[in-house]
């Protein structure tokens, strides 16, 4: 029994505390205070969601440009093989050699 009126002491005792700091911390407005820590909450959920679009954003963007590259290298690449051999990179003059 005495330790049961201990520890309701105990915890009565810290309560209080802990509403005595938060009166001199916050005022009197609890309910604002609530308020504003749930505004809180909400603008940290919606910048890290901004910033997760972002990333997203981002990367779509480097891949296509990653894939815009390469395809111009491609391009080059079968340029510059069709002028170092035009012989054997035209399949139209042999089939038409083989059709006379």
């Amino acid at each position: 029994m005495a330790r049961d009126y201990d520890s309701q002491l105990l915890e009565s005792v810290a309560v209080r505390r802990r509403r005595m700091r938060d009166a001199l911390l916050f005022g009197a407005q609890r309910g604002r205070r609530t308020l504003d820590e749930r505004l809180g909450k909400v603008f940290a959920g919606i910048a890290i969601a901004a910033v997760l679009c972002a990333g997203c954003v981002g990367w779509s963007f480097l891949q296509a440009t990653l894939a815009k590259q390469k395809a111009e290298q491609e391009k080059q690449q079968q340029q510059q093989e069709q002028l170092y051999d035009p012989a054997s990179s035209s399949p139209s003059a042999d089939a038409g050699g083989e059709k006379r």
